[in-house]
């Protein structure tokens, strides 16, 4: 396994997507409001993570990856303290940073282990800018074994498409984590993570696991994408590839927090395949990262020691 551990050291992977900062305020709840029918939260102590494709950059580095990031941030004090964050890391940072879009913040706020209320403050970057990072991109590329880009939808990866074919061009693997209806963007990705939700939104429900075997395979070759895995929380995770289909069973323990467990899982898939395993047990060691994970309180990491336990 330490030879394992040694070998993710030597990956490089580039994560390109929507970066933002995860703030938690932590309290005691003891009464209602008499102003309305709310909790009242004394808050006693706060807490700041990377959220999105940062905490993805992140998951990478936290397993000995040399890790960069790609990525729009505002000109204001949280866009500060992610590209601070991201240094604390250990993540090297290509970010713009854009006067337009204030940095995208999710505040939760959480009383008594129990999240009451989650606030977003976020805006869509504006295209052009989107439009300058393609260069970037592409001139990037050659430094890096493997390129996540993960799509939280907020716009900053307005040009996904376009990113999948340069760096297929340039033969590296892409893995793409999901959002919304349209997956036409997402042709030619290596490796499409969706979760049940997601995927259910892009082929509907299914009746049985035969259904749903049938539905992710025509999705899967449809596009095209090389592998589809389907990250399935309680049930576990499936990699549906050509005439192939891997079923890893959920590591039983006892689940705190899912916040950021898609974050980890695609982040230790990289690695692993950036570090040249092979899917199989790329997939496995994911299965595995995101069962530990959930045991932990918000978007947190992992460390090799850790994973290979």
């Amino acid at each position: 396994m330490s030879n394992m551990m040694q070998q993710l050291k030597g990956a490089r992977v580039l994560v390109v997507g929507d970066l933002m900062l995860d703030r938690y305020w932590f309290g005691d709840v003891s009464r209602i409001s008499p102003e309305a029918p709310v909790p009242v939260v004394l808050i006693d102590h706060l807490d700041e993570r990377l959220g999105g494709a940062a905490n993805v950059a992140r998951n990478a580095a936290a397993l000995g990856a040399h890790t960069a990031i790609m990525g729009v941030l505002g000109v204001d004090e949280p866009g500060d303290r992610v590209a601070q964050m991201l240094q604390d890391a250990g993540v090297a940072t290509h970010v713009v940073r854009d006067e337009q879009s204030p940095t995208i913040i999710k505040l939760r706020v959480v009383g008594r282990q129990q999240q009451l209320l989650r606030i977003d403050f976020e805006k869509a970057p504006s295209r052009d800018v989107l439009l300058e990072k393609l260069d970037q991109f592409a001139s990037l590329l050659p430094d890096f074994d493997l390129v996540v880009l993960s799509d939280y939808g907020k716009g900053g990866l307005t040009h996904v498409t376009e990113m999948i074919r340069l760096a297929a061009a340039a033969g590296k693997p892409v893995l793409v984590d999901p959002k919304g209806e349209e997956y036409q963007k997402y042709a030619g990705a290596t490796v499409l993570t969706p979760n049940r939700s997601e995927l259910r939104q892009v082929v509907g429900r299914w009746k049985n696991e035969q259904d749903l075997r049938e539905r992710a395979q025509r999705l899967r070759s449809d596009l095209p994408v090389k592998h589809l895995l389907l990250t399935r929380s309680e049930e576990g995770m499936t990699l549906y590839a050509d005439n192939d289909e891997l079923h890893v069973p959920a590591q039983a323990r006892e689940v705190y927090d899912v916040s950021g467990a898609g974050d980890t899982v695609i982040a230790t898939l990289a690695v692993s395949m950036a570090a040249g395993i092979d899917i199989h047990e790329a997939v496995r060691l994911a299965n595995k990262a995101g069962g530990i994970v959930v045991g932990k309180l918000g978007t947190a990491v992992i460390s090799p020691e850790e994973l290979f336990a």
